[in-house]
């Protein structure tokens, strides 16, 4: 049994591999001349608007390729007795939608029928972040749009961010994507807000004089709860994830605040739980060059998970429809 599931593995491998191995960086080049950059002009145009949008988009593409692959399905609305992705309680808070279809808009009069919205959530999240000072890496195009939008499946796929050390190299590894690659992605937390709902129980419900989890840092504790009243009312505040220069700022930071324990989710904590965990942490936070580096692969990497390329999927001509 063991060999058999070995050679099935393998097999597997290798259809991921091959399918994977069709998109290339120019694949628009004669069906869509001008489209990649179409795309480029839509998503850097907004995020200087509003540097918020550079955080939106990466975790848009983030949460569609995590759920059935890169696919675009997280893009797909819900319909009658069938509630899509971006209506499971982990999406619920996902922005961008609007600028994804302002771009698919535009491609249409260009190149109808022939841009996936799966690669422009591909390029959106690259490009947004460039266009705030980020890494940039290569994308390499010729997805497919799946036309399967499940919020169960995004709910069971999708990393909680109460998740262990352990619990987050499961759930990666399922999409093909090892420790490393892991703890380099979640350096995406150096930008993007929260809700206060996902602090407050850290800082208000653990026994003691101050209520607050033992494992933070005091002066934390302080400027968190100033932001976080322990009311109803504050729950739905917004707070950045990485407070360090207005949380909008793509640098370590964020490595540096999960080792002196001045991060919001437990599974940040989680990242310095372990030797290896910390040692890549302490290596990232000392490089902003190896942090760039590692995250751009890694993203190239993430970028490819369960792709539908070929006669595989569609091209939707509307990115929230069938």
């Amino acid at each position: 049994m063991a060999t058999s599931g070995m050679v099935f593995i393998g097999v597997a491998l290798l259809l991921v591999a091959s399918t994977s191995a069709q998109l290339n960086e120019t694949f628009y080049a004669k069906s869509c001349p001008g489209g990649v950059q179409a795309v480029t002009n839509v998503i850097t145009a907004a995020v200087h608007s509003d540097r918020r949008f550079a955080a939106a988009l990466l975790r848009l593409h983030f949460h569609d390729c995590f759920v059935r692959g890169c696919d675009g399905s997280v893009l797909l609305a819900s319909t009658p007795g069938s509630k899509a992705e971006k209506d499971a309680g982990p999406n619920l808070s996902l922005q961008g939608f609007g600028l994804i279809d302002q771009a698919k808009a535009a491609l249409e009069k260009q190149c109808p029928g022939i841009f996936s919205c799966a690669d422009i959530l591909a390029l959106a999240a690259r490009d947004a972040i460039s266009a705030i000072g980020g890494p940039k890496w290569r994308v390499f195009l010729g997805r497919r749009d799946g036309s399967i939008s499940s919020a169960t499946e995004a709910v069971q796929n999708l990393p909680a961010d109460t998740l262990s050390y352990s619990g987050l190299i499961a759930n990666f590894a399922k999409k093909g994507l090892n420790e490393a690659d892991m703890v380099v992605l979640s350096g995406a937390h150096t930008i993007g807000l929260t809700h206060c709902s996902k602090v407050t129980p850290r800082l208000y419900n653990f026994p003691g004089g101050n209520g607050s989890d033992p494992y933070l840092n005091s002066t934390f504790v302080v400027a968190e709860k100033k932001l976080c009243p322990n009311t109803a009312a504050a729950q739905g505040n917004l707070i950045p994830m990485d407070g360090t220069n207005g949380g909008q700022t793509f640098d370590v930071n964020y490595y540096t605040n999960v080792l002196n324990h001045k991060a919001i989710f437990k599974s940040d904590d989680a990242l310095v739980s372990t030797s290896s965990g910390r040692s890549k942490v302490t290596t990232l936070a000392g490089s902003k060059t190896i942090f760039f580096s590692a995250f751009g692969s890694a993203m190239e990497k993430m970028s490819k998970v369960g792709v539908l390329t070929g006669t595989q999927g569609k091209i939707r001509t509307v990115c929230s429809k069938k």
